[in-house]
């Protein structure tokens, strides 16, 4: 998600030489213990150089808080920086603007006379650091060493001083990766800091939102003060900028401090800290890797080597670092409407990265995190039950209309497509239909779908390009032939639970303009392209420059029409078009002969651009799911090729990830290529299979929403070789279809494919492919 993806370059030199320097588990230094546990495969760092924006702090699935390193980066952590300005306690993995990084915290000797972190930040070495799940130690220049462990909704740190009397922990109020409102710092004791910090931004400029956080000390600190800009203050209690306190380190070197965090008020952050403070820095460590440990035992695989294992698993946790609990342990949560709301019966989620994760990440958590996932969806509900409108890119309390299209849609059908939404499935249709049917009022914080007058008048969302935005975002009129393509697939879903829930007129009128993809297919280039508000066709004629297409060309979104790729196929020229095309646009030869090196030098290394490029992109949303069109073409075994290809892409090493991660997009779609199921219709309960990476991979499932509890998907002997699936069985009986429903995944116990080295004839008929959405 947004413009830094064209940036990325993958060394295949540096990487080489990374992993040979890292050794494993690589990284800076993950932490190394007994090599039978699951959290010893994670590599936290893994993304946090070349722009994967991951960050390798300490954090709980799914946690409040991520207590973690800033150096510098726009986003908080970057591998190539050497100073630590401060660990702070808001990270979102992988997202593309600078957001969070609240309260940096770093701990200092000697006198405070800098206020700036950038000008006070401390020195470090990477062979002095290390990460695992739930925790985070680095050994500073100054000589203290810091560790970082969390609950939910607190982050704990430790700090071992050099023996003497000046060792500090400045707590910066006024400093965080976004922009600053106002803050105020309040010392209430000897041993507790309070904080209220005001911020605004993410991209651009959003409504501000508040945090509150509360500190408290195992121990009393001999002295403090407070600063406003850059004057300090010794002795005051409040102040603006920020505080320092001081402990003397010459009988006790070591001190913790336990930080809890609030998005409604600071009777809330006293609460969490209550509720979830009071234990001791290894006692926390210790039930965050147990947490990890348990959600990670979910999925459980053989065969590969030890770097595979290594990525899979590092992936597998990525994808469960967000979206992010909002309420506190009281149940209390500030609802989109500003005002103090209470979660009963479910936990109240927040930040939803939706234009990314509809695709992949949600769909992930509904099969391994149902429970979870079934809240995340009602707390979007609510979202527009008590704001008036449904999130389209939603941080914290706000929204902040970030990427285009109407992606809850497909967030949300997925939900009930998967069973998550007992109770819930009309007040989720109406909050849909609205959504579908109108545009936000103007004094809605949401734009929705911004375009979505002229979408229902004249069948596309046309091209404005530099039309005045009502609201600060991304307009869908600078983006008017992927909105088209976007709300033509929401459509699509729409229409399926419509057409579930027995509402027949709705779901014929959304099924007739799930086809409005037609209306910008341009018979003259063969492509899709952009329409003025005229209708006439815009923009430059080649499909690789086209206009109008978010982050991406119309060789790019050719492909995202799921709903029906067999109507887009006989747009194309039929089945043989459609794959010189596809071979075409994944350098297929090239691919064959060098799989990796074409991942590497054709797709990510070439000449690319979001604006101009007719070959694949890894590393972006639109194309992650058109490997999988070859299952609609009758050539399977290239789905299979292709994904594996990308699949190299993903390595143990700082600069392992594809792109941006996008909230834990990237990494849902390494985990569900690697196991050989991908939800191919996004917002539908449609998976398509290609050949797993593993000899044998083993899920445990919540047994409330698959009553048998477990799935056992099988390829023995798979190999970069022995990749082509030959036959496939479910539960002993021949499976010919190259897709499968959620209900079938619920009625069996296993899957298995048989592979061998050459294509075979499985999936090839017409019959085996996923069909087209009525």
């Amino acid at each position: 998600m947004r413009g830094i993806r064209h940036r990325l370059r993958l060394c295949l030199a540096g990487a080489l030489a990374a992993s040979a320097l890292l050794g494993a588990p690589a990284g800076a230094r993950a932490a190394t213990e007994p090599t039978d546990r699951l959290t010893d495969l994670v590599n936290p760092f893994i993304g946090t150089e070349n722009e994967g924006n991951t960050y390798p702090g300490a954090a709980v699935p799914f946690g409040m808080v991520q207590l973690s390193p800033d150096t510098g980066h726009n986003t908080g952590y970057d591998y190539s920086h050497t100073r630590i300005r401060g660990f702070s306690l808001v990270h979102l993995s992988g997202v593309g603007c600078g957001l969070g990084g609240d309260l940096p915290v770093l701990p200092t000797t000697g006198e405070v006379t800098e206020t700036d972190y950038a000008t006070y930040a401390a020195g470090f070495s990477h062979t002095d650091e290390e990460a695992s799940p739930g925790y985070y130690r680095v050994g500073l220049d100054s000589g203290i060493r810091a560790e970082l462990t969390a609950t939910e909704r607190t982050g704990v740190q430790r700090y071992t001083f050099p023996a003497g009397e000046r060792a500090n922990v400045l707590l910066n109020a006024a400093q965080s990766l976004h922009r600053a409102v106002a803050t105020q710092v309040e010392i209430l004791d000897d041993r507790t800091v309070r904080t209220a910090l005001t911020g605004r931004g993410f991209c651009q400029d959003t409504e501000p939102y508040t945090l509150y956080t509360i500190t408290r000390f195992d121990r009393p600190f001999t002295a403090y003060g407070t600063w406003d800009g850059t004057t300090v203050t010794p002795g005051a209690r409040t102040g603006r900028g920020g505080a320092y306190l001081r402990f003397d380190t010459r009988q006790d070197r070591t001190v913790e401090a336990t930080t809890a965090l609030s998005y409604v008020d600071a009777h809330g952050a006293a609460v969490n800290l209550r509720a979830e403070g009071g234990r001791s820095f290894d006692q926390v460590r210790e039930r965050a890797r147990r947490l990890w440990e348990d959600r990670l035992d979910d999925v459980r695989v053989r065969g590969g080597d030890d770097t595979l294992r290594r990525t899979f698993y590092s992936s597998l946790y990525r994808s469960f670092l967000a979206p992010n609990i909002g309420s506190d342990a009281d149940g209390r949560y500030t609802g989109w409407d500003q005002r103090v709301h209470r979660a009963r019966g479910f936990t109240y989620y927040q930040n939803w990265s939706l234009w990314d994760t509809y695709r992949t990440q949600s769909q992930l958590l509904s099969l391994l995190a149902p429970r979870e996932a079934r809240d995340m969806a009602v707390s979007v509900i609510r979202i527009d039950e008590e704001s008036g409108w449904l999130p389209k890119w939603g941080y914290g309390t706000v929204e902040t209309n970030i990427m285009t299209g109407d992606p809850v849609t497909p967030f949300l059908t997925n939900a009930y497509r998967q069973g998550l939404l007992k109770g819930w499935e009309e007040r989720a249709y109406r909050a849909l239909k609205k959504n579908a049917d109108g545009v936000p009022p103007a004094g809605s914080p949401a734009v929705g779908r911004e375009a979505n007058r002229e979408y229902l008048a004249q069948g596309f969302a046309p091209y404005v390009k530099g039309r005045p935005h009502a609201k600060p975002g991304d307009s869908d009129y600078d983006h008017g032939a992927s909105a088209t393509l976007e709300y033509a697939l929401a459509d699509a879903m729409l229409a399926r639970m419509a057409r579930a829930l027995g509402h027949t007129a709705d779901a014929d009128r959304y099924a007739a303009r799930a086809q409005s993809y037609r209306n910008i297919f341009d018979p003259a280039t063969g492509f899709f392209r952009a329409r003025d508000a005229s209708g006439a066709f815009t923009g430059p004629a080649d499909p690789a420059r086209g206009e109008g297409f978010h982050e991406g060309t119309a060789w790019q979104y050719q492909w995202l029409v799921p709903q029906d790729l067999p109507g887009m196929i006989g747009l194309i020229g039929g089945a043989r078009a459609a794959n010189d095309r596809l071979d075409s646009f994944f350098a297929y030869d090239r691919l064959q002969a060098d799989p990796a090196r074409t991942a590497r030098e054709v797709w990510v290394n070439g000449p690319y651009d979001y604006y101009n490029a007719d070959k694949y992109n890894p590393q972006n949303e639109p194309d992650l799911i058109a490997p999988y069109t070859y299952l609609s073409t009758g050539q399977p075994w290239k789905t299979t090729d292709v994904v594996h290809a990308a699949l190299t892409l993903f390595t143990d090493t700082p600069t392992g990830m594809t792109g941006n991660d996008d909230l834990g997009t990237m990494s849902a779609w390494m985990v569900l290529s690697s196991i050989g199921i991908f939800p191919v219709q996004p917002g539908d309960a449609v998976w398509g299979l290609s050949t797993p990476v593993f000899d044998r991979v083993d899920l445990t499932l919540d047994r409330r929403y698959y009553p048998l509890g477990r799935l056992t998907v099988t390829a023995a002997g798979t190999s970069a070789t022995d990749r082509y699936i030959q036959s496939a069985r479910a539960d002993g009986t021949p499976y010919p279809r190259t897709y499968l429903t959620t209900g079938t995944l619920r009625s069996i116990r296993s899957l298995d494919f048989t592979v061998g080295p050459r294509p075979s004839e499985w999936g090839t008929s017409p019959e085996a492919a996923p069909p087209a959405l009525k």
